[in-house]
């Protein structure tokens, strides 16, 4: 990194944690109407910022809901265009009586910003934008072109980006050779690296009625079905308990087996299976035949989100159920397509349905396909590059099991590869409260990210 450069990183460190501060204390909450003028205030402020630090064409751009934030800077004749995203609406702070302080009156304690959105995504996205400040700031230019697109509703479905991004196809607005999502994670405080995959998601939820309306217990108990029983009974019948593999027919048809190569290289990564068992207080369990990262990363899985049915106030009411639900997820693999799963699961609970219970869905979630890129990518490689010059360390290469669906909506959209460059640690408490963001791995991140951007122009 130029000398001059880090000297003004150095400089500036003090107020550009004060901005970040000032940037979480907004409670861009985008599931929630009452936020909506928060919402609507932190995106004029990020659009007020990236003017501020020299970006041009700073603007809001409306979407069928919260608006895009966008910049560019697009002066590198011959050089790549960087789509640089991130998010600034975050989830709701409940329940904030878990909260060590107010989730949106940001602390620094022990070297942590303590605040809702530190770390998922306000962090993040404010690290490259620090990058793009100092690479400015100190040489009047940037190594390579540059978009912005900071999205307000990451957090909700991803329809309003969808149509937006279909506009943007025709228009060119987000034109670019290469996506970098700040959206992603690292595996420990000592051991950053780049994901190279995505899993997928798809989810429903789904009835089961047995009657018209709850009967009496007393009266036919014993005489009639009971929905919520008839839901246990379907929701056991989904995995093998005894090799947990996904009992739905053809759930695993499409799925692409993992690169020997990978299973050895992820095989060397750091993994205390004590450690995190006591962190989490859960034993690990899962798929037979399969490491844990193996059966985070690499396998499809299936999860019972939620059910409920009958009476749940306090005390007792002694009714039969007359119907009961439950929301499933499934996170997909390469080459698995989110409605075929879908079409296998409903056909699946149709069939499992016990005699006397109909099922019906009530809705259906088709969120995002896998996505995974080769490790020799020219973005992958420059994101380990500048990872190992902002960190000091050999960076690892590794999956992820989560979904960041704009990275597969880049692709399919724009034609662009995401590479996935991010610094969220797993016990950064992301959607929980106490979420906070390690000072001294922020600081490295915005070194990263302008490391990155003079790769993209080498």
């Amino acid at each position: 990194m130029d000398a001059a450069v880090l000297d003004y990183l150095e400089r500036s460190r003090n107020r550009r944690l004060s901005q970040l501060l000032e940037l979480v204390r907004f409670p861009s909450v985008s599931a929630r109407q009452e936020y909506a003028a928060d919402v609507a205030a932190c995106a004029a402020w990020l659009r007020d910022h990236l003017e501020r630090i020299g970006l041009e064409h700073a603007r809001l751009l409306p979407t069928g809901g919260n608006p895009i934030v966008y910049a560019d800077w697009l002066h590198a004749a011959g050089a790549p265009t960087v789509l640089i995203y991130g998010h600034y609406d975050v989830q709701p702070s409940d329940p904030d009586e878990l909260w060590a302080s107010p989730p949106f009156e940001p602390e620094i304690r022990d070297g942590r910003i303590v605040a809702r959105g530190a770390s998922d995504n306000k962090g993040q996205i404010f690290a490259a934008l620090g990058a793009i400040e100092a690479l400015l700031a100190v040489e009047g230019r940037l190594p390579c072109n540059v978009r912005v697109a900071i999205e307000g509703e990451e957090e909700l479905s991803a329809d309003n980006l969808k149509a937006f991004l279909a506009d943007a196809a025709r228009s060119g607005i987000l034109a670019a050779d290469l996506a970098l999502v700040t959206d992603s994670t690292m595996l420990a405080e000592d051991a950053p690296g780049v994901a190279v995959a995505l899993r997928g998601m798809a989810a429903l939820q789904f009835c089961v009625r047995t009657a018209t309306a709850d009967l009496h217990s007393g009266v036919y108990g014993g005489a009639v079905p009971n929905a919520l029983q008839a839901l246990a009974e379907i929701l056991v019948s989904l995995k093998d308990p005894a090799t947990g593999r996904v009992r739905v027919e053809g759930f695993y048809d499409a799925v692409r087996p993992m690169p020997e190569e990978e299973r050895r290289s992820w095989a060397q990564l750091p993994f205390d299976a004590n450690a995190l068992e006591a962190e989490l207080g859960a034993a690990l369990a899962g798929e037979q035949g399969f490491t844990s990262y193996e059966r985070m990363w690499g396998r499809p899985a299936l999860d019972v989100c939620g059910a409920w049915g009958g009476y749940q106030g306090e005390g007792l009411q002694t009714v039969i159920p007359a119907e009961a639900r439950a929301k499933i997820s499934c996170r997909l693999v390469p080459d698995q397509e989110p409605e075929a799963v879908l079409d296998l699961l409903e056909r699946h609970l149709q069939a499992r349905a016990p005699a006397r219970a109909t099922v019906s869905i009530d809705w259906r979630l088709a969120a995002s396909r896998p996505i995974v890129l080769p490790v020799e990518h020219p973005g992958v490689q420059a994101a380990l590059s500048a990872a190992r010059e902002g960190f000091e360390r050999e960076p690892l290469v590794f999956r992820a099991g989560f979904s960041v669906p704009v990275a597969e909506l880049f692709r399919r959209f724009l034609g662009l590869d995401s590479v996935l460059l991010g610094f969220i640690l797993p016990d950064e408490n992301m959607h929980a409260p106490n979420e906070f963001i390690r000072v001294d791995v922020f600081e490295r991140g915005v070194r990263t990210y302008a490391a990155f951007l003079r790769e993209q122009a080498r």
